[in-house]
C-alpha cells in the first residue's frame, strides 16, 4: 500500500498541462491538490478558463477547481510531495531554481537546465540509474529540493527504441528523421493555414535537442557523475498535419552485427528496463515496446495509444549494410510518453527509490 502523495501543477491549462491534469486527476498514488497557471487566469474556475484539446477528460471535480497564481514562496509554502511543470521555458527557468532552493522537489517539462550535469534527465526504462544524480544536485547547489527534468519528445521516443539495441549490440552512431505531430507544437504552436495540405521541414531547436539529449540519456553513471555517451546521432526533424504521435524513421549504425532481423525484433519486444523490475510502477507500461511485423505499420492514429500511449511501437525493422546494422521506423505519443506521462513515471520513481 502506498501513502497517497500531495501534488500539483504548474502551468496546467497548456497541452502538455492538460495531460498532466487527465492523469493525475485518478492517480492511485497521487492527490492532485492545486492548479497554477499565469496571472491572469488566476482566480478563475479551471473549467471556464482551459481550452480542453485532448481526447482524454479528467474526473468531473476537476472542472471546478481555482486556478493559483504562481508564486514561488506560496507553492513552497503547500510543502507538496512533488510538483508537475509544465511551464514554458523561459518561466520555468526563473521560477523552478528559486523553488527547488526552497525545498520544492519539481518533476518539469521545460527544456531549461536538461543538459547540466547534476541534472536527471529521466527516460525511467533507459536510464533509471540517473535519478541518483538528484543527491549531487542538492549537494552541489545547497538547494533543499531537487528538479528532475522529462526529455524532449522526440528524444524520449528515440532512446525508448535504441536502448535495447545498444545492451545488445552497441549503438555507433544514429540517422534520424521525424515526422512530428502538431500537439508537440502546444496549442499556438503552428496555425491550420501553415500546416493544412503541408509538411514544415523546421522545428526551431528541436534538433539540437534530439541529438544532444540522447547521448546524455544512453550515457553512463560513474562516481556519481552523468558521462555522456560516444554515440552520434544527427537529426531532421519535421512537422506534419497529424495530431497526435511522432513518428520517426531510424537508421542505427552497429558495433556487433544481428544474425537476423527476427532477432533483432525479439531483441526489442522483449525489453523490459530492467531498473523498474519488481518496482510496480502505474505508469509504467507491460511492454514499453511493441513491435509491429505488418508492412505499413506503425501508424499513428492505430498505434499511438499502445500502451496507454506509454509504449513505443516499433515496426518494418530491416537489417541495412548501408547503415551498417539496422533501419526501422518508430513511433510514440508525444505528450503522454513524450511529455506529461513520462513525468509521472519518473515521480512515481523517485518516490519508489526515497527522493520524495
Amino acid at each position: 500500500m502506498v501513502e497517497t502523495l500531495r501534488v500539483a501543477i504548474l502551468g496546467a491549462t497548456g497541452l502538455v498541462g492538460q495531460r498532466f491534469v487527465s492523469i493525475l486527476s485518478h492517480h492511485p498514488w497521487f492527490s492532485l491538490e492545486a492548479l497554477y497557471s499565469s496571472p491572469e487566469k488566476a482566480g478563475a474556475r479551471y473549467g471556464d478558463v482551459v481550452e480542453w484539446a485532448i481526447d482524454d477528460r479528467p474526473d468531473s471535480w476537476i472542472w471546478r477547481v481555482k486556478l493559483r497564481k504562481l508564486d514561488p514562496e506560496a507553492v513552497a509554502g503547500e510543502k507538496f510531495d512533488v510538483v508537475f511543470s509544465a511551464l514554458p521555458s523561459e518561466v520555468a527557468s526563473k521560477v523552478e531554481p528559486v523553488m527547488a532552493r526552497m525545498g520544492v522537489r519539481i518533476v518539469s517539462n521545460a527544456s531549461n537546465l536538461r543538459m547540466d550535469p547534476d541534472v536527471p534527465l529521466l527516460n525511467p526504462e533507459v536510464n533509471a540509474e540517473h535519478a541518483s544524480i538528484a543527491e549531487t544536485q542538492i549537494a552541489s547547489r545547497g538547494w533543499r529540493g531537487w528538479v528532475a527534468k522529462v526529455p524532449n519528445c522526440t528524444t524520449a521516443i528515440l532512446t525508448l527504441a535504441l536502448k535495447p539495441l545498444h545492451d545488445e549490440y552497441g549503438v555507433k552512431r544514429v540517422l534520424v528523421a521525424t515526422m512530428q505531430a502538431v500537439s508537440g507544437a502546444g496549442l499556438r504552436g503552428v496555425s491550420a493555414v501553415q500546416i493544412t495540405d503541408n509538411i514544415i521541414p523546421y522545428i526551431r531547436g528541436e534538433e539540437e535537442k534530439v541529438e544532444r539529449e540522447s547521448r546524455k540519456i544512453l550515457g553512463g553513471l560513474e562516481e556519481g557523475k552523468i558521462t555522456l555517451s560516444p554515440i552520434q546521432v544527427s537529426a531532421t526533424t519535421t512537422r506534419v498535419p497529424v495530431l497526435d504521435g511522432h513518428l520517426e524513421a531510424v537508421f542505427a549504425e552497429l558495433e556487433e552485427e544481428p544474425g537476423s532481423r527476427g532477432e533483432v525484433e525479439r531483441v526489442l519486444e522483449e525489453f523490459r528496463g530492467n531498473k523498474l523490475r519488481g518496482l510496480n510502477l502505474p505508469s509504467a507500461p507491460e511492454r514499453p515496446i511493441v513491435v509491429r511485423r505488418e508492412h505499413d505499420r506503425p501508424q499513428p492514429r492505430l498505434d499511438r495509444m499502445e500502451g496507454g500511449g506509454m509504449s513505443v511501437v516499433v515496426g518494418r525493422v530491416r537489417l541495412d549494410p548501408v547503415a551498417g546494422g539496422v533501419k526501422m521506423v518508430v513511433l510514440g505519443h508525444n505528450t503522454i510518453r513524450g511529455a506529461a506521462g513520462n513525468g509521472v513515471l519518473i515521480a512515481e520513481l523517485m518516490h519508489r527509490l526515497g527522493y520524495l
